[in-house]
């Protein structure tokens, strides 16, 4: 065998070294971010393609888009540096540092003002009745 065949991966394997279902890998060569091989009817991965799975995986847990994740998949195919790929992920990782730490703020302040309004509610029943 060459190298490039001993660096395929069947779908099952692929989908159980990254923890995800084998519907999951379909979706994202449905979407077009991953391509895998083809052996007949059989879906093979190149080491490319779970890198790939890899990295799309970590920008969902971090809450990018999928519309994100693909530019900056295209973006590290296009520019060998992965300058242009660098500049586009801070970008976006300062929009979402940004955005949670609303959501953060947010959610401080609504808890305050449930722990204010159960306390005025506690406050009300006479005692003895709770």
């Amino acid at each position: 065998m060459n190298d490039r065949q001993d660096d395929l991966t069947g779908i099952q394997e692929v989908s159980r070294m990254l923890g995800v279902s084998a519907r999951t890998l379909r979706f994202y060569e449905d979407k077009g971010l991953i391509e895998p091989c083809r052996i007949g009817t059989t879906r093979v991965y190149t080491r490319r393609e779970v890198a790939r799975m890899q990295l799309i995986l970590r920008g969902k847990r971090l809450g990018f888009t999928l519309r994100d994740i693909e530019e900056f998949l295209d973006l590290y195919d296009a520019d060998p540096q992965h300058v242009e790929q660098m500049r586009a992920l801070a970008e976006r990782c300062r929009q979402r540092i940004d955005l949670l730490d609303a959501q953060r703020e947010a959610i401080v302040q609504t808890r305050d003002e449930l722990e204010k309004i159960e306390q005025e509610a506690l406050a009300r029943i006479p005692a003895g009745t709770v």
